[in-house]
């Protein structure tokens, strides 16, 4: 695995656009990639890949970017769930020549600054149950994995994890 030649201070994290959408496709194709059977149909499942900042808008979300100059090597995104004061994690991704600095945790502390800012009460995620470097990075910063599973029935035969964090606010 090659490395790539930056520390974690080279990186900007911005609000993503439209724009992005190539580069998103390429993060998300070859996360995926990296296990078998995964694949990622943008135009039959994934189409807000087309228009990833336009697509969050529409649901209340937000998306953002982490780039090293304009290249994006990251992703996440929050957007409202279908509970009452619930918001989900959506869209995290870390190139992989970009993880193991802290970049897949300073992402997350995003999403949850924003649960935080809409007084949201829990943040929920789904993630495949392949994906075992997320696991336990949703684990280490105090998500808990719930007792179900889902069937996506995608072409990649997609089984997902649920986690959630319930979120604390000073009184």
């Amino acid at each position: 695995m090659t490395t790539l030649p930056f520390d974690t201070a080279t990186i900007t994290i911005r609000d993503a656009s439209d724009d992005d959408s190539w580069d998103l496709i390429g993060l998300i194709a070859g996360s995926w990639a990296e296990y078998p059977g995964c694949v990622l149909d943008v135009h039959g499942e994934e189409p807000w890949l087309l228009a990833p900042a336009s697509a969050y808008a529409a649901q209340e979300g937000r998306l953002w970017v982490a780039a090293i100059g304009d290249r994006v090597v990251a992703s996440a995104a929050l957007r409202p769930s279908a509970a009452p004061g619930t918001v989900a994690l959506k869209s995290l991704y870390v190139a992989r020549n970009a993880r193991r600095r802290g970049l897949g945790e300073r992402l997350v502390a995003l999403v949850e600054a924003e649960a935080r800012r809409r007084a949201a009460t829990a943040i929920e995620l789904w993630t495949d149950t392949r994906f075992a470097d997320a696991h336990r990075l949703y684990e280490r910063v105090g998500y808990t994995r719930g007792p179900h599973t889902r069937a996506l029935h995608d072409l990649s035969k997609s089984v997902e994890y649920y986690y959630v964090k319930r979120m604390t606010y000073d009184r």
